[in-house]
């Protein structure tokens, strides 16, 4: 449990580029809920034990941006999904703003709707563990930045010595670009944006087929 929290306070203080929000820093007094969040997650994630680790890009403004929790949103954080029994206030987690009317984020549902499908339990983590977005602009993504995905490559390896995955993988080319700079074995799958949703599907599908494999070899 220490060493999650030293991981958790460890991002809350990381320095980041102008274009780029910190979701985790004391500079605002709701990240302490996110920092609560995301410990919550962490812990679940050393019970659960998954064997397989998926890496995305960056948070997006309508996801852990608010949540603190890679590949969420605040109406997924609060109420969870039909088959899945992770999130939701009976578990500690809380929103950051008390609001009516809670976030969806398309790429977080598709990602678990596919997981609950398939059976498969995963821990989320991102190349880059902070919100990029454009200038002047905290309500947008962008794509992070080379030096920004330097910063996040500290997170990656400290977060694969807190868990014994057995797979890791890269959804998208930002994640992929990432982990074959750190020398980590990984096998890749579609990002579900932009129309990957099919072939994320597949691709998942496929990695559990040869996860299987490895298990009986």
């Amino acid at each position: 449990m220490k060493k999650l929290k030293a991981f958790v306070e460890e991002l809350a203080a990381t320095e980041v580029t102008p274009g780029v929000c910190n979701q985790y820093s004391y500079e605002h007094a709701a990240n302490a809920i996110r920092r609560g969040n995301l410990y919550i997650y962490l812990q679940q994630m050393q019970e659960i034990n998954p064997e397989i680790m998926l890496v995305g890009e960056a948070p997006g403004y309508r996801g852990c941006r608010l949540t603190g929790v890679p590949f969420t949103s605040e109406h997924l954080l609060m109420n969870n999904m039909k088959g899945l029994n992770l999130f939701g206030k009976q578990n500690g987690y809380r929103l950051a703003a008390e609001k009516e009317k809670l976030m969806k984020e398309t790429t977080a549902t598709i990602i678990w709707e596919t997981l609950i499908q398939l059976d498969i339990m995963v821990l989320s983590w991102n190349a880059f563990p902070f919100h990029p977005h454009r200038q002047d602009n905290e309500l947008s993504n962008r794509t992070p930045l080379r030096k920004e995905l330097l910063i996040g490559q500290k997170s990656l390896l400290q977060i694969l010595e807190l868990f014994p995955i057995s797979m890791v993988v890269a959804m998208g080319n930002k994640a992929a670009e990432s982990l074959n700079r750190l020398g980590i074995q990984y096998e890749k799958v579609r990002h579900p944006a932009q129309g990957g949703r099919n072939g994320f599907i597949r691709g998942m599908a496929e990695l559990k087929e040869k996860l299987k494999v490895r298990q009986i070899s």
